[in-house]
């Protein structure tokens, strides 16, 4: 039976530390589904389209070079409901400090309540991407700001575009 994982977050932008904890989870599955959250209450910067083009076009290829089948998809419900959906047993989630490990712990264990078959599993970020978030990417990106040392430069140039527009 193939190992199948689902990566969920917004993905608005993609950043090297989505891409860091992508190139850890290729390792652990035959088969790795980034899903884009959709949450209407969000305004996201980049549309669902873009996202999704983004995520081929910066997983696709680390997870090829792995032997990993990769898959990129959206949804506007429960992740949990989402990795059932896909046959994910193994859902991913990235950690760049104890913050991030206090509120994955809650979602964790309420996730496992609701599918017991689901299991999440926690990838640290490497120590170079651990201070990056897609928030400051914005920020920082929509006040002219150079961040290319924070995402790909695919997404660098697409941030470009975005904020000349």
């Amino acid at each position: 039976m193939p190992r199948i994982a689902l990566y969920p977050g917004s993905f608005d932008p993609v950043t090297n530390g989505h891409l860091d904890v992508v190139k850890h989870a290729v390792g652990l599955c035959d088969r790795l589904i980034a899903a884009i959250a959709i949450h209407p209450s969000k305004k996201p910067l980049f549309s669902v389209a873009e996202r999704l083009q983004m995520l081929q076009a910066v997983f696709g290829p680390v997870a090829a070079a792995a032997g990993c089948a990769f898959d990129c998809t959206s949804f506007d419900d429960l992740a949990v409901a989402a990795a059932k959906r896909a046959g994910a047993a193994i859902l991913i989630r990235g950690l760049r400090d104890g913050t991030d490990l206090d509120y994955e712990m809650q979602i964790a264990g309420m996730n496992e309540t609701m599918a017991p078959e689901v299991h999440t599993v926690f990838l640290p970020a490497s120590p170079m991407v651990r201070p990056i978030t897609a928030t400051l990417v914005r920020q920082i990106a929509g006040m002219g700001g150079d961040v290319s040392n924070f995402v790909p430069p695919l997404v660098a140039a697409a941030l470009k575009t975005k904020f000349a527009q």
